[in-house]
């Protein structure tokens, strides 16, 4: 264990909260009618992944330590359009589980404000299947 993680480990206010048992993932889900090129949606993927896992971390410090312990397992899907990554975002969040909308800075590929990606969770599978479960591999 190096010294960050010691001091961490020292440091870190201790968890409350538990979760259950199983295997935790990220879904985020690409909107595809951008098309954006494969650097833009890494780097959108990347927002979606850093803002959910901060998100997750101060508000549900046990489901993001959940998280971590199993392997932090990220998957990403693709959305069809504006309309159907904001109505899977409502189902996460009617469901009780995070969901992080990221929209452009339009610096680049596509203009301000239009909406990239959605993630969901982390969460246990079995939550996430239900809402992400017939949504395609990107």
């Amino acid at each position: 264990m190096g010294l960050r993680s010691l001091i961490h480990r020292l440091t870190a206010p201790s968890i409350n909260d538990t979760v259950p048992v199983g295997n935790y993932r990220l879904a985020i889900i690409v909107n595809t009618s951008l098309k954006m090129k494969k650097g833009k949606i890494a780097a959108q993927v990347g927002h979606g992944a850093v803002k959910a896992a901060l998100s997750c971390a101060s508000k549900k410090p046990a489901c993001m330590d959940a998280w971590l312990s199993s392997g932090q397992a990220k998957i990403c899907l693709k959305g069809v359009d504006d309309e159907q990554l904001l109505s899977l975002q409502q189902q996460a969040k009617d469901a009780g589980i995070q969901a992080i909308s990221i929209r452009d800075a339009g610096r680049t590929q596509i203009p301000a404000g239009s909406l990239t990606v959605v993630a969901i969770g982390p969460a246990r599978d079995e939550e996430l299947d239900p809402i992400t479960g017939t949504l395609k591999l990107l």
